[in-house]
């Protein structure tokens, strides 16, 4: 008769990471599941980023928590909303808090999408912070110059076509200016071609204009005298031959004005033309000065009305945020006494069950059903034993029960179906007669009634097994090599829809 023990495996933790990040947690859209709180930052609320976990259990992105202590000791928010404050835990400090590395690698499993409108882009977040971020063609940046908001994939184009602070080489002249002000040089640019109003002629570069109209048979000019009120126009004179010297008498009492003279009055002509032209621009630009002023102050007493109404909503946001907190750690007080309620009522459930499976006559079959993943189970390791529900001889008799081995134990392992019958600490045990010593039958049942698999004993009443139990239950004493696994094995009769069923009789002679 051999007896069964069990161990278990300490894992240890990973060793922490050194590596630090400068950013705050990732924005909660990239993920592409359900988001759960255990993953959030208990300072920005976003998803953690290389997280902290500090002394009171609260976790922080690397970033965040280091901010928060650069300027000493803080309190944790996070224990004072919940209502746990405890010192010294709850006090935020240089070397209170380490890499939770755990926690990392879950995160960085997680998967996520791309935030940016119109991107596809999926994996883990561990990809995304590696390949994607900040590195999307669809992320939304301002332009440099102009503030504008454009996709990223879109900079050049805005930059070569439409931002109106982009700088532009003039295509006469070839100097850079600023696009807003093609206007104001176009009215500067000294190669700008210009028309003649006398000949038509064209493509006449501003710088050269003066000298064409001095020459130009055709071009017209007010009379020099037009200040006066002379509405003639004339032509300007070209400019007299070399003569020799000869003695000439002049029969006009009028002299005939020089070609300077003619082209210092066009010069004087267009400068007046340009004063009038700026006092007119001038006089506009008064009244739209005027109309400005009107708007701002309109707009000054709306800032100051939208300011007052937004202190008053913010008033009223701060009382609705303190009763949302208030109800927010009521309903985690509910949370966790329906938590422990549930606890009590599988407690319950389970003594029910247990109850409803018990017999007091010393007669106890056990059916246990799923018997091939059951058996595959103890053959991995992940549950080699089973016990059964207790059962009694009777209502005020011995405590018993029987453990399983699917896969065997002790010189029955992978060969036998191992059988044991284990006494139990009973609540009538100082009542009854110790050592146990009645005789105990254990039986694999034929679901076809024809050949049982029995084996019997009586009880060694030197051992230690079937003395008055002193912990919840004595050391379990039977028959490692009750049933030869190849009888399950081939086409049997004992294993009927994946359920065998186990007898166990208990002679109740001299109770």
């Amino acid at each position: 008769h051999i007896s069964s023990t069990g161990n278990a495996l300490d894992a240890e933790p990973s060793p922490p990471s050194s590596m630090e990040s400068n950013k705050p947690g990732f924005p909660k859209k990239i993920l592409g599941n359900k988001l759960e709180d255990k993953h959030l930052c208990n300072c920005c609320h976003n998803i953690l980023r290389r997280p902290f976990q500090a002394q009171c259990g609260h976790r922080f992105c690397s970033y965040c928590f280091n901010r928060t202590v650069s300027n000493g000791p803080q309190k944790c928010n996070a224990c004072i909303k919940e209502d746990i404050f405890e010192e010294p835990t709850s006090i935020l400090k240089q070397g209170c808090a380490f890499p939770d590395n755990a926690v990392r690698r879950e995160v960085e499993n997680l998967s996520a999408v791309c935030i940016n409108e119109s991107c596809t882009w999926k994996g883990s977040i561990k990809e995304y912070e590696m390949n994607h971020e900040g590195k999307c063609e669809f992320m939304i940046i301002p332009c440099p110059s102009c503030k504008e908001r454009i996709r990223f994939n879109e900079q050049e184009r805005h930059n070569e076509r439409e931002c109106p602070e982009r700088t532009l080489n003039c295509k006469y002249c070839k100097e850079p200016f600023h696009f807003k002000n093609i206007k104001a040089h176009d009215e500067i640019c000294p190669k700008y071609p210009m028309i003649c109003e006398g000949c038509a002629k064209k493509k006449i570069p501003r710088e050269k204009y003066v000298d064409h109209i001095k020459f130009c048979s055709k071009f017209r000019t007010p009379c020099r005298f037009h200040v006066v009120g002379c509405d003639m126009s004339v032509t300007p004179l070209p400019p007299p031959p070399t003569l020799a010297p000869t003695l000439s008498v002049s029969t006009s009492f009028t002299p005939l004005p020089s070609s300077v003279g003619a082209a210092l009055e066009l010069q004087l002509h267009s400068e007046k033309t340009k004063v009038a032209e700026l006092g007119r621009r001038c006089t506009e630009l008064e009244v739209k000065s005027g109309t400005f002023e009107n708007v701002v102050c309109v707009l000054n007493r709306e800032v100051e009305r939208f300011a007052t109404t937004m202190e008053a909503s913010n008033r009223q946001h701060k009382l609705d945020q303190d009763k949302i907190e208030a109800l927010s750690n009521k309903v985690r007080q509910l949370e966790r006494t329906v938590g422990l309620k549930d606890l009590t009522v599988a407690e319950m459930e389970g003594r029910l069950r247990e109850m409803s499976a018990t017999t007091f006559d010393g007669i106890f079959v056990w059916r246990i059903s799923d018997f091939a993943k059951k058996r595959q189970d103890a053959i991995a390791g992940r549950a080699p034993a089973m016990f059964s529900p207790a059962f009694y001889t009777s209502k005020y008799g011995y405590k018993m029960c029987l453990r399983i081995y699917l896969n065997g134990d002790g010189t029955g392992r992978g060969s036998h179906l191992s059988l044991f019958f284990v006494v139990m600490r009973g609540l009538s045990d100082a009542l009854l007669k110790w050592p146990f010593n009645q005789k105990v039958t254990l039986m694999l049942l034929d679901q076809s009634n024809r050949e049982h698999i029995i084996d019997a004993f009586r009880p060694d009443v030197t051992s230690s097994s079937f003395q008055r139990p002193v912990s919840e239950m004595n050391i379990a004493s039977g028959c490692p090599l009750f049933c030869p696994l190849s009888k399950l094995d081939t086409k049997n009769s004992y294993i009927r829809d994946d359920t065998i069923f186990i007898k166990a009789i208990v002679d109740l002679t001299g109770l």
